[in-house]
Parts: structure tokens; sequence; C-alpha cells
């Protein structure tokens, strides 16, 4: 199936009323298990690369046309987003492998600031067919800090959607990144807020904090895009730690990341039906 869009997937699902599932890539293990489970569930996925990933591999280029190459070869609408880049130029480098999203992320600067970055970069990527998301009210844990205080106000969302030109936007509404354990309180009562005020699909970062159930319930109440991360490298990791302490003599990487790979891909399968992300 052809890549696709991340707003056509995003904007199916806001006019259905459902949820897209979008996960980290870290390797292509990822990228190939997040595909694996979209297809075992029947849903529409998007692989996103973050600008720590981008670090982690010296360089985009290989990841990234990895990730497109693997979305191209999925028998489901996969898209390949950009995510947290803090740099215009890792922007335009994304833009040029392919990717049909990104998320800039100006988040750290003051108000006006981040709304000038962010519409620079936006008018770009629309000129070139691009979709872009950007985030308002820092959503903590990016450099292991949580902050799940930090709120995102329904009016100043809606003037910096305005002001920008976005077409989705990342709110904080009670969750942080890097989360291991489902301790996170979503708001749902501001996420309610948020969408009565905000013309663009909403989008919840640090989702890997927050109790199942209430994914469920965070769709349900008007967020549509859910960035799930950590949760899955938990997995990842856990499949390999079983495997080595089953099979202390192996050394080929291939037999426990394969393990990993499908840890991941059942995650995915089982974590997209409860983002309410299928039958699009």
């Amino acid at each position: 199936m052809p890549l696709v869009a991340t707003g056509e997937i995003v904007g199916r699902a806001v006019r259905a009323g459902l949820g897209a599932g979008a996960f980290n890539v870290i390797q292509i293990e990822h990228a190939q298990a997040i595909v694996a489970g979209a297809e075992a569930a029947g849903a529409p996925v998007i692989l996103q690369i973050s600008e720590n990933a981008v670090r982690y591999h010296g360089a985009l280029a290989a990841i990234g046309r990895a990730a497109v190459e693997v979305a191209a070869a999925a028998r489901v609408p996969v898209a390949v987003h950009l995510d947290h880049a803090t740099e215009p130029a890792l922007v335009r480098e994304a833009v040029g492998l392919g990717f049909g999203s990104v998320m800039f992320d100006a988040s750290a600067l003051d108000y006006e600031a981040n709304v000038a970055a962010t519409a620079e970069v936006t008018a770009d990527c629309h000129a070139q067919g691009v979709w872009v998301e950007a985030e308002l009210g820092e959503v903590g844990g990016k450099d292991g800090v949580h902050a799940p205080g930090a709120r995102t106000d329904p009016a100043e969302a809606a003037a910096y959607v305005a002001a920008t030109g976005v077409d989705a936007l990342a709110v904080a509404v009670g969750t942080s990144h890097a989360m291991v354990v489902k301790a996170a309180v979503v708001d749902l009562g501001l996420v309610a807020a948020l969408r009565a005020a905000v013309p663009v699909p909403l989008v919840l970062h640090g989702s890997s904090g927050v109790p199942e159930a209430d994914l469920t319930r965070a769709v349900e109440a008007g967020l549509t895009k859910v960035n799930i991360a950590t949760h899955l490298n938990v997995a990842y990791t856990r499949a390999i730690r079983d495997h080595l302490a089953a099979h202390p003599e192996a050394v080929d990487p291939r037999r426990y990341v394969a393990k990993a790979r499908d840890a991941v891909a059942r995650e995915v399968a089982r974590l997209l039906p409860l983002l309410r992300a299928v039958a699009l």
C-alpha cells in the first residue's frame, strides 16, 4: 500500500470520532513491529522518528529511509512523521526524505518566540504539502523530569493555532514523557474544553504513563493522535531480557531482537483498539 499522509489518517479519525495511534521508531525492528501490529489490528498507524532517535543514529537519513520503505510495503495505511524536532534544518531534511508530517517543538521558547518560529516552519511545510503539529504548554519528561502539573490554556491554544496555522496541537493535560508506570491522570475536563476551543486535532504526548482505560476515555473526550513510545520500549527490553535469561549462551542478536520485535507487534495490536484506532 502506498505511503499515506499523517493528515489523512488523523483527519479521518477526527471525522469518525476515533483515535489515531502514533508509535516511535528507534531501530528498524520497531518500524517492522509497529506495522505488523497495525496489520494484525486492521488499523492505520503512524511511525514517528524523534530528534532524540536521530541523535542516536547520528543522522536521519538511514533510519528515515528505512521507515519510509517499511511503511510503503504495509498492508494498512501507514504514515511517517518527524517527532519533537527543534531545528528547522531537521524538518527540511525529513520533508526531503518523504515524511508527510512533522512535529516542530518550540515549546521551550516563550510564547511570542514559539509563535514566530512555528509559523515560519509551518509556512515552509505547507508550501510542500506537509502537515505540521506543534506544542503549547510544555509536556515534561524529555530530560527525565516529569511535569504533570503543566496545563494548556484553551483560549491561548486557540490563539496559537490561529497565529501559527498548524494542523494539529499537542497539549499538556496531565501526562509526561518517559513514564514507565501508568500513574498519569489525564484532565478529561480540560481535554473537552480544548476540543471545544481549538479547531484542529489534539495530540496526546506522554501516553505511556496513562492507565489503559483512560486512553480510551481521552480519545472519547476529544484527543485524536495518541503518541506512545516508552511503553513499547519496556516491552522490547523485557523480551530481550527474558530471552537472554533463558538462553545465556545466545550471541546472535537476530534471535533475541526477533523476540523483542514480536513483543512490540503484539502490544501495538492490543493498544490500537483501546485508542479506537480501527476500521478506517
